[in-house]
């Protein structure tokens, strides 16, 4: 009777997630696209509905929800289903979208083209446990441990891309600090340079519409040798206008053009910042700015001496907070009330941020490169980011816990090598957070377009 009153805890939990997930797909990601397949609204929401289930769940083993017998059901069974999401229903899915876009292929090359690239991705997804150390053969090979193992090599490094990019880009985002001070005045200045070079760039191209214009009408009367020595001659000069001299001309103005627009743009975006920053918000994020920078160069160092002495934490940071209360500080301390509720604090924020941090950029990513027909090939693409992105959470949150919280979810995974997920994922971090600090350093280097430019 117990076991049937917690699936149907989870069941009912799964179907909030699911039209929570449904919600997202039409108000977020489609308001401005026509939902043509309901089958890809439907994929994208069971995925969302089995990964929110896994935070789920390890909420469920802090908290001591649901029987321990019935939590390891859910856990194999959710780990199951979402393996099978992504490894099989999605990648068939995606892979059938793009060649049945290609017009010229007809329905029976493409189901075989399709289940042949399936196939390769099978392949690709086994050998990349080649140069890594994941489970071999002999711990069988239709078992979560071998999915999980491989689709955490994926994600874990979606994981560490996404984190390094946020851990430099937030604080650079919400510090006044690297807010470029921008005038009014400093906007209409590039604004009337901007429209003194389309003045130029449209006179230009009427001197060359004229030209062509002139050279038509004296090639029409003109016939025999005479023709042939006057083409000669306008290839050398033409009335004094040169052609392929106004055609360079007109390309630099072009690409000219396009810089000053995005450095008025840019400014007018630096200037939004500025009002933005002096608003009590602007105020608050300022300062959450400084503490996420200390945090950041913080990661940065201890990512750095895990991969020099190549180190793994052991214990969670609350037992670890706890051991330094009591043995080095004295106090008098109950571990296992408070081990519990500060541990289901630190899980709990780490989920939210990383539900949060992972639909605000899989939202800003599809705006940027999806249109009326890319639109479902990339939502697919999306959910399939999305499924790997939270199997491999379960991998790291695992450290976050305390020992006696991560019994089952260790049960369920099985002999995985953990220590290495954690060092990949310090590995990426590292190399992406010094990126992005390279790419903002040399994006903040100032575009100057001066009257030079317009001669």
């Amino acid at each position: 009777m117990e076991f049937f009153e917690d699936c149907i805890i989870v069941f009912v939990s799964q179907l909030l997630f699911f039209a929570g997930g449904w919600w997202f797909f039409v108000k977020q990601l489609f308001k401005n696209y026509e939902i043509r397949h309901i089958s890809v609204q439907l994929i994208f929401s069971v995925t969302f509905a089995l990964s929110i289930t896994m935070f789920e769940l390890i909420i469920f083993e802090i908290l001591g929800v649901l029987e321990s017998s019935s939590r390891y059901f859910h856990w194999r069974l959710g780990l199951t289903l979402l393996l099978l999401m992504v490894i099989a229903v999605i990648p068939l899915y995606i892979f059938y979208s793009i060649v049945h876009s290609i017009t010229f292929v007809s329905e029976k090359w493409v189901r075989i083209i399709t289940m042949s690239c399936w196939l390769a991705f099978l392949y690709g997804l086994w050998r990349i446990g080649d140069p890594f150390p994941l489970l071999s053969v002999s711990h069988g090979v239709f078992t979560i441990e071998q999915g999980v193992s491989r689709i955490g090599v994926i994600g874990v490094t979606v994981m560490a891309i996404l984190s390094g990019f946020g851990a430099v880009n937030c604080p650079y985002q919400s510090m006044t600090y690297f807010i470029r001070p921008v005038s009014q005045i400093d906007i209409i200045n590039l604004e009337r340079r901007y429209m003194l070079t389309v003045d130029m760039l449209t006179n230009k191209k009427k001197r060359m519409a004229l030209e062509k214009h002139r050279r038509n009408k004296t090639h029409q009367t003109k016939t025999g040798l005479w023709n042939m020595l006057s083409s000669a001659v306008n290839r050398v000069d033409v009335g004094g206008e040169n052609i392929t001299q106004l055609r360079m001309e007109i390309d630099g103005l072009e690409e000219l053009l396009r810089h000053m627009f995005l450095e008025v743009n840019y400014l007018k975006n630096m200037q939004e910042r500025q009002k933005w920053s002096k608003t009590l918000q602007g105020r608050y994020f300022n300062v959450i700015g400084h503490f996420f920078s200390v945090y950041c160069l913080w990661k940065i160092l201890i990512c750095t001496v895990n991969i020099i002495f190549d180190r793994v934490g052991k214990k969670d940071p609350v037992t670890r907070g706890f051991e330094i209360a009591v043995h080095w500080c004295g106090f008098d301390i109950d571990l296992a009330f408070w081990n519990q509720h500060i541990s289901f604090l630190l899980v709990g924020c780490i989920v939210v941020t990383s539900i949060r941090g992972l639909l605000l950029t899989l939202t800003k990513f599809f705006y940027r490169i999806s249109s009326s027909k890319s639109s479902n090939i990339i939502v697919l693409i999306l959910a399939q980011i999305m499924g790997m992105y939270f199997c491999s959470s379960v991998l790291l949150m695992r450290m976050n816990m305390p020992a006696e919280y991560r019994v089952i979810i260790t049960q369920v995974l099985g002999n995985l090598h953990f220590n290495f997920y954690h060092r990949w994922f310090d590995v990426i971090f590292l190399v992406s957070a010094l990126s992005t600090i390279i790419v903002l350093y040399l994006s903040q280097k100032p575009t100057n377009y001066g009257h030079s430019s317009l001669q």
